[in-house]
């Protein structure tokens, strides 16, 4: 298991402006959550997604392919932290 979070430096109030996501040995997310500058937080993961927020269908690049584009900016997180943001977040 991996876990990333990471900034997405966009200015559209569409996109999340955060993804933090539990990532398998596959590199395919398994969980996420998406932080929109309206102050909501969507989840995905097992059978929750909402309209705006769905696992990906192909699997995350590695941190370092990701943050060669200048409109990213990802790190790892631990389990720990991933699970602290996944229970604050999603009821």
């Amino acid at each position: 298991m991996e876990y990333i979070d990471v900034l997405w430096k966009c200015q559209s109030s569409e996109n999340p402006y955060r993804l933090v996501s539990e990532l398998g040995d596959d590199r395919f997310e398994l969980r996420k959550l998406e932080f929109f500058a309206d102050g909501t937080v969507d989840a995905a993961g097992g059978d929750r997604e909402t309209e705006r927020t769905m696992l990906g269908v192909a699997a995350v690049p590695p941190l370092s392919e990701i943050n060669m584009d200048e409109q990213f900016e990802g790190a790892n997180i631990t389990r720990d932290v991933f699970e602290a943001l996944w229970l604050k977040y999603v009821r």
